[in-house]
């Protein structure tokens, strides 16, 4: 009777325990007011009893790629791919050894690279992403990811999305949120991966638009990529492309830099309990630290002054991050 009783006790505790470990729904997270922050808008937003109960068809949460999502540094992983492109047409373009953006692109020189300007930037991904179907082009992506790597960490870029967020994407997928990514990245080239990587599907990808032109080829209908901008899908962009696309303001929103202010700002003034999260990049050992002073992913004083005014959650990578990348789960 006793060995039955501790039987008992014991498959007891092992089932508390169980259910402690499930309920670790950010098991990547530091405790504190982040972590706490996010688990709490869930379970407020989606408890028929609470007051800040939103239905499910309402449940939209955005998400900014580069920064946010993924490493964005030293150069966003577009541009890598872009600097690829050119550099395998180079053989057939001599003239480039001494012409500007190509010249310094083919030098291969990081720290000449991230001095380009947004027009030299802009310059080269209308030379690199259009003249092609939009299925050749996703084609040409993911045949890249498959062998590029990232030149600090040696490993896919696929590989550098940070579990904490894929943990978050998670969570707000099981309470039935309809899950967004909201970018300043090209539309097509995300469209390319982000159902692999993230499990959200192409027509869940706002992002910067080339138009597109019917054409036949073969007898067949295609869409080639033309070099001109559609829609720029930046700073006030952002909540201008939401609304075409989805019609409906999110309900939490989630960026890293002055580019998701506006986006921030819309989902806040909306009705009823909101969520909104900033990325602080400042683990330069782990990934990277940076902030005012960077072209890319710009965080400035001012926005972390208004994110302290606002009330919106500024997630510090060093503190409130476990680890940054899923293998380091396994590989601290």
């Amino acid at each position: 009777m006793v060995t039955f009783f501790r039987l008992i006790v014991t498959c007891l505790s092992l089932l508390f325990i169980c259910e402690g470990v499930q309920a670790d729904v950010l098991p990547s997270w530091n405790d504190g007011v982040a972590k706490r922050s996010i688990i709490q808008f869930v379970k407020d937003v989606t408890d028929q009893a609470n007051e800040a109960y939103i239905k499910p068809e309402d449940r939209i949460a955005t998400f900014d790629e580069d920064g946010t999502l993924w490493v964005e540094q030293p150069l966003y992983a577009q541009v890598f791919f872009a600097i690829d492109s050119l550099k395998s047409r180079a053989f057939q373009h001599p003239e480039w050894k001494n012409r500007e953006p190509f010249k310094t692109i083919l030098s291969g020189n990081l720290e000449a690279l991230q001095k380009l300007s947004p027009k030299d930037i802009e310059h080269i991904l209308a030379f690199t992403h259009t003249g092609m179907t939009v299925e050749e082009f996703h084609q040409q992506v993911s045949n890249w990811l498959e062998k590029a790597v990232h030149p600090r960490f040696k490993r896919p870029f696929t590989e550098l999305v940070y579990q904490p967020m894929l943990e978050v994407i998670q969570l707000l997928r099981d309470n039935q949120f309809d899950i967004y990514i909201v970018s300043g990245g090209g539309q097509e080239f995300i469209r390319a991966f982000a159902e692999k990587v993230y499990k959200i599907p192409p027509s869940h990808v706002i992002g910067t638009a080339s138009k597109v032109k019917y054409e036949y080829r073969n007898g067949h209908p295609v869409l080639l990529k033309a070099p001109s901008l559609l829609f720029v899908d930046d700073k006030a962009g952002k909540p201008e492309g939401i609304n075409l696309i989805i019609g409906k303001r999110p309900v939490a929103a989630f960026g890293n830099s002055i580019g998701d202010q506006q986006m921030l700002e819309w989902t806040q003034d909306g009705p009823g309990k909101r969520l909104e999260l900033l990325v602080y990049h400042d683990d330069a050992a782990r990934e990277y630290a940076y902030g005012p002073n960077s072209t890319i992913g710009t965080f400035t004083v001012v926005l972390m002054d208004e994110a302290i005014k606002q009330g919106w959650i500024v997630v510090s990578m060093k503190n409130d991050w476990k680890i940054i990348f899923p293998w380091q789960a396994t590989n601290p």
